[in-house]
């Protein structure tokens, strides 16, 4: 954040109630398909499962390479997924991933498909010199959804809660989003999380005190801790969950990524609650239940931590060329 502070003239005491102190940065390779490639096939190596027994793939994203084709299919088609599957790019802001995952929870019950994966990943944009800059990140997580028996978590029960609020948004052709700041907080964040969760507590009779985890959408370090204590979570609950202070705002990735981080060290029976978001503005709200299967799925693939281990410190120029800031003339 301080290289970021640097160039741009801003203080410490303008962004440092972001509460993030590093993010993530795609390298100049890389783009919201290769990333969502990558944490595909770790989910499928945790599911265990052969990658033709996935029937629907859900690519949820803001940040996707082509504007008229869909990532999903690239990443069927490398995984060995295609020819007999639905595949479809969702966009929902961030919370489009989430809404793939309730789509295919609802296909698996229904018996239309066995196997469905989602996929969340962005390589979000802000316009350089915005406050959106110091945290507009990179990054990706994927989940198999399929039946309970086997599964290494089962989701319980699940909300949603939806309304028209222009909090965000990017017109086509336009590079950068734009933000009401007006919006932001209470009436589209705080408003969409808490009336999904007290959906959810009212529909299950659940209270936070059930939960051993609670995981909230990241734009920030400040808000989920926030939303989480506004509802009754206490900082023991939420902090395992806690990714953006150290990576930034992942969109779409942000909250999954946090539900990720919680099962790298969850133990059978332990709850865990999670509320997505997505600016325009919506949330849904998960009740998730860790199984036996749990342990033995913990070690096919790289955990959270080992990723976040990996960090290699650049500077802002090079962050510049790898985000498409600046471009070498050939």
């Amino acid at each position: 954040m301080s290289e970021i502070a640097r160039i741009w003239g801003w203080h410490p005491e303008q962004y440092k109630g972001l509460a993030v102190e590093e993010k993530a940065v795609a390298g100049p390779d890389e783009d919201s398909t290769t990333m969502g490639y990558e944490a595909a096939r770790n989910a499928i190596a945790r599911a265990q499962i052969k990658p033709s027994e996935i029937q629907s793939v859900f690519f949820g994203t803001e940040s996707k390479p082509y504007a008229v084709k869909p990532s999903a299919t690239i990443i069927a088609e490398a995984l060995g997924i295609t020819p007999y599957t639905m595949a479809s790019d969702l966009e929902f802001a961030c919370r489009a991933a989430s809404e793939g995952m309730r789509a295919l929870q609802g296909m698996v019950a229904s018996g239309l498909i066995k196997y469905g994966l989602v996929i969340g990943s962005d390589t979000a944009q802000a316009n350089p010199g915005d406050v959106l800059e110091f945290t507009a990140a990179s990054g990706a997580a994927a989940f198999v959804i399929g039946p309970e028996r086997g599964s290494a978590a089962i989701i319980e029960d699940s909300v949603t809660f939806v309304t028209d609020t222009p909090d965000f948004w990017r017109r086509a052709q336009e590079p950068y989003p734009l933000h009401g700041e007006g919006f932001t907080g209470e009436p589209a964040y705080f408003y969409h999380i808490e009336n999904a969760v007290k959906a959810l507590f009212e529909r299950t009779g659940l209270r936070p005190n059930d939960f051993k985890y609670a995981i909230f959408h990241q734009p920030n370090g400040k808000f989920p801790v926030k939303v989480g204590t506004d509802l009754g979570f206490t900082m023991d609950q939420l902090k395992e969950g806690l990714v953006t202070p150290m990576i930034g705002n992942t969109y779409n990735a942000s909250a999954l990524l946090g539900l990720a981080k919680v099962l790298d060290k969850a133990k059978p029976g332990d709850r865990i609650l999670l509320a997505p978001f997505g600016s325009g503005a919506g949330s849904d709200a998960y009740s998730i239940v860790v199984t036996d299967s749990i342990e033995e799925r913990k070690a096919l693939a790289p955990t959270v931590e080992q990723y976040l281990a990996r960090k290699v410190v650049i500077d802002y120029g090079f962050y510049s060329k790898s985000r498409g800031i600046i471009f070498t003339i050939k």
